[in-house]
């Protein structure tokens, strides 16, 4: 049976970047549950080197270094459960319900609430996976950001910050300590396409780096990766992408 997942919080005025708190944190030997949060973030950072405007009390911004005992064939799920554990705690917190966007946003109304950015490092110990999180909370964070929102705006009221701290790392030790049990992964895949709008039947454009397309989704890959049908009935499998919903087509 796994030991339960013990988070213990490291906490910072003001920061580069979480991850890269974590990753420092992982490399000196920290052990599996530190999380670091910080109150603003000056290099936030998201997927694509995009970067995360992360002004001060105006946001959660939060990374926990996992050293999971499993196949690296797994790791990739370790997203998946972060983005349903951002749900779980913002129901919990804030009674608001989500959807979850392939393959790290959660979003209301197709507007971008919060990102998930999950990386590896290698340190003495072995691999490290340091799951990165960032939760709009008021509406200063998406100023400026047409596609975002947050959970003061969604919401009309300002958001208690150490209560969506808490729930959140209640939610990722029981997501994470779950993947651990006889069919989590399948459990966690099933949950995530329950609770993802865009896990079937949503028309999307999907950007690679080599080229764009159109198409429907049709679920997860064991990996977690998103599965698209062609026009020719053929499935692309995505692993790395940009996926954006083409708005108001959806099938089945």
């Amino acid at each position: 049976m796994l030991e339960i997942l013990q988070p213990t919080l490291l906490r910072f005025d003001s920061i580069d970047s979480t991850n890269l708190e974590a990753m420092r944190q992982a490399r000196a030997g920290a052990s599996e549950g530190l999380c670091i949060v910080a109150r603003e973030q000056t290099q936030g950072r998201g997927r694509l080197n995009r970067t995360w405007h992360s002004p001060k009390d105006a946001g959660l911004y939060f990374s926990i270094i996992l050293r999971p005992q499993m196949k690296l064939s797994g790791w990739p799920l370790l997203t998946l459960v972060a983005a349903l554990a951002v749900r779980d705690a913002l129901i919990s917190a804030c009674a608001l319900q989500t959807d979850i966007k392939w393959p790290n946003d959660v979003c209301v109304n197709d507007r971008k609430l919060a990102g998930i950015l999950a990386e590896t490092v290698e340190t003495q110990m072995g691999p490290a996976a340091i799951v990165g999180i960032g939760i709009n909370l008021s509406v200063d964070t998406s100023s400026g950001l047409p596609e975002a929102t947050s959970v003061e705006s969604v919401s009309g009221s300002k958001p208690d910050r150490e209560a969506v701290l808490r729930e959140l790392v209640d939610a990722i030790r029981a997501r994470y300590e779950f993947l651990y049990h006889n069919e989590g992964e399948e459990h966690t895949l099933r949950e995530w396409c329950a609770n993802s709008s865009y896990a079937f039947g949503r028309r999307v454009r999907v950007a690679l780096s080599e080229a764009t397309f159109e198409g429907t989704t049709a679920g997860l890959e064991a990996d977690g990766a998103l599965r698209v049908e062609m026009g020719d009935g053929k499935i692309t499998v995505v692993r790395a992408g940009d996926v954006r919903a083409l708005r108001g087509v959806t099938n089945g």
